[in-house]
C-alpha cells in the first residue's frame, strides 16, 4: 500500500502548505486553508491517461528552434458562427477549453446544443451533474437529432478514461470539472488538489491523443473560477458565459486565448429551444421608437472586431435626501461619477444636487470607453428634458479637461451607423487628420469640447 500524506491548500489560489497557516503567502487571503489528503507515491496498477497509440513515452530531446517545423492549427469549423468568433476560427485540434459561467445562465445548454450541431463529429459529453433522463429531455427540446452523440455520466476519471479508450470520441465535453474524482488523489470532489489533478489528466489526454476537450467550471461568488487559479493557467482557452438571468441575452466572451483574439465575443438569445445566436446586435440593443425622449442616446462601441449600437439611457431627478444618489447599470460606477465631475466642472451644470440613474439597454455591460459622449448627452438630455434625435449617434471618449478625444476603429461604427439608417453621428474633431468623410452617406459631425455639444444639441 502507498503512504498516504495530508497537506493544506489555500481554497483561493491553490498554494499548498506543509501546515495550517492564517494568511495564505500567495494571494495574502485569511483563513482560506484546508487540511486534503494527498497521496505521494502512486501504485503501477492504478495509472492515468495513456494513449493508446503509444504507452511508450517518448525520450526527452533538445532540438533547435529552426529545426522545428511550424504546421498550421488544425480547426472545426462548427454551425455556431458566435463560438467560432470567441474561439479564434472554430476548434482547435487538441485544444483544453475552460468555460465558467453564472448557475442556470445556459452553459449546459449551449455546449449540449453545439455538440448536437456537429453531425460528423464523435462526441462524448460527459456528465456528473445531470442523470441521462434530464439530458436527454433537454436534447428533445433542442429539437436536434445526431446519431454520434454519446452520453457517460460519471465522476471518476479512471472509469472515464476507460470508456474513451473503447469509444475513440473526436470530441470530449465535462460538464463539470469540479465534480470529477481523480482515484489518484484521496480529497472530495471539488477541493483544490482533486481540480487540478482531474484538469492536468484532461489536459494529458488532449494533448496527447489531439483531441478537443472542453470543461464547464463553475465560478465562486465574486464571479471568478472556482478551484486554483492555475487551472486557468493549464488550459489554452478561458470562456466567460455571462448576462442577467431577467433578460433574453446572453454573452460568450473570451478571457485567454492561445490561439486568437482575446477581445472577441458572441451573443446569444435564449429562447425556449435553446440559445440563438444574434448576428446583428444593433438592432436588438436599439429599442424602436419614433418619439424624441429626454435622457436616452446612442452609442457607437466595438467589442471584439465587433461593431455595435447600444442605447444609453440616463435620469437625472432633484435629490430629496442630503446626499444624492449615483446608480449605474452596464456602466463603470466610478467612470460616471468622472464624467459627472466635468460637466459640474467645465460646463457649470449642479449635478451635485441631483440623482443620477443610468443603464445600458439590453443588460449587457460596456466598457469601451468610447460611449462617454452618449452618456454625457443622456446626462444632459434628461437634465435639460430635451429629447435628442434618434437619428443622431455617438462616438468619442471624454477627458477630465472636457475635451472630446479620439477613439480607435472610427470608420467602422460609422459605417455600422450608416448600415442601420442614422443621419448623424457626432465624433471628436481629431479624426479629420488622415479620415475622408465624403465615402460615407452620413452626416459626420466633429467636436472639439463639452460646450460645443450642448450649443448643438440643447
Amino acid at each position: 500500500m502507498s503512504k498516504i500524506k495530508t497537506a493544506f491548500f489555500c481554497q483561493n489560489c491553490g498554494y499548498e502548505s506543509a501546515k495550517w497557516t492564517g494568511k495564505c503567502p500567495a494571494c495574502n487571503q485569511w483563513n482560506t486553508f484546508v487540511e486534503e489528503k494527498v497521496q505521494k507515491e502512486l501504485p503501477l496498477h492504478r495509472q492515468e491517461w495513456k494513449s493508446t497509440k503509444a504507452d511508450q513515452p517518448r525520450a526527452p530531446k533538445v532540438v533547435h528552434l529552426d529545426a522545428v517545423e511550424g504546421i498550421e492549427e488544425k480547426r472545426w469549423l462548427t454551425p455556431d458562427g458566435e463560438l467560432n468568433r470567441v474561439l479564434g476560427g472554430g476548434i482547435v485540434a487538441g485544444s483544453l477549453v475552460l468555460v465558467g459561467g453564472e448557475p442556470g445562465i445556459g452553459k449546459s445548454t449551449l455546449f449540449l446544443q453545439n455538440a448536437l450541431m456537429l453531425k460528423n463529429i464523435k462526441t462524448l459529453y460527459i456528465s456528473g451533474e445531470e442523470s441521462e433522463q434530464q439530458i436527454k429531455m433537454r436534447a428533445d427540446r433542442l429539437k436536434i437529432r445526431n446519431d454520434q452523440f454519446y452520453l457517460l455520466t460519471e465522476t471518476s476519471t479512471q472509469a472515464i478514461f476507460q470508456e474513451i479508450r473503447k469509444l475513440e470520441p473526436q470530441l470530449v465535453i465535462v460538464d463539470s470539472i469540479q465534480t470529477l474524482q481523480s482515484p489518484l488523489i484521496e480529497s472530495a470532489p471539488g477541493s483544490v488538489s482533486q481540480i487540478r489533478e482531474t484538469a492536468a489528466e484532461m489536459q494529458r489526454f488532449a494533448k496527447e491523443s489531439n483531441t478537443p476537450v472542453f470543461l464547464i467550471g463553475h465560478i465562486t461568488k465574486d464571479g471568478s473560477i472556482a478551484g486554483p487559479k492555475v487551472l486557468e493557467h493549464m488550459v489554452d482557452t478561458v470562456l466567460q458565459f455571462e448576462g442577467d438571468q431577467h433578460y433574453a441575452y446572453r454573452i460568450l466572451r473570451t478571457i485567454k486565448n492561445r490561439f486568437g483574439s482575446t477581445a472577441e465575443l458572441g451573443i446569444y438569445e435564449m429562447t425556449g429551444q435553446g440559445l440563438r445566436q444574434v448576428s446583428n446586435p444593433s438592432e436588438i440593443l436599439i429599442s424602436q421608437r419614433d418619439d424624441m425622449l429626454s435622457g436616452v442616446a446612442i452609442a457607437a462601441t466595438i467589442e471584439g472586431m465587433r461593431p455595435m449600437l447600444v442605447e444609453v439611457q440616463a435620469l437625472v431627478t432633484q435629490s430629496v435626501y442630503g446626499t444624492p444618489q449615483r446608480t449605474a447599470t452596464g456602466f463603470d460606477l466610478r467612470r460616471l461619477q468622472l464624467l459627472l465631475a466635468v460637466l459640474e466642472k467645465r460646463g457649470g451644470f449642479h449635478f451635485g444636487v441631483k440623482d443620477v440613474f443610468l443603464n445600458i439597454a439590453g443588460g449587457i455591460k460596456v466598457e469601451d470607453p468610447s460611449i462617454d459622449l452618449a452618456v454625457l448627452c443622456a446626462l444632459l438630455s434628461s437634465y435639460e428634458d430635451v429629447g435628442i434625435s434618434h437619428k443622431n449617434c455617438f462616438a468619442g471618449e471624454v477627458g477630465l479637461s472636457g475635451e472630446i478625444r479620439a477613439v480607435n476603429r472610427i470608420e467602422q461604427r460609422i459605417a455600422e451607423a450608416e448600415k442601420l439608417g442614422f443621419e448623424k453621428i457626432f465624433i471628436s474633431k481629431y479624426h479629420k487628420k488622415g479620415l475622408d468623410f465624403s465615402k460615407f452617406n452620413i452626416e459626420v459631425v466633429p467636436l472639439g469640447r463639452v460646450e460645443e455639444v450642448y450649443r448643438l444639441l440643447f
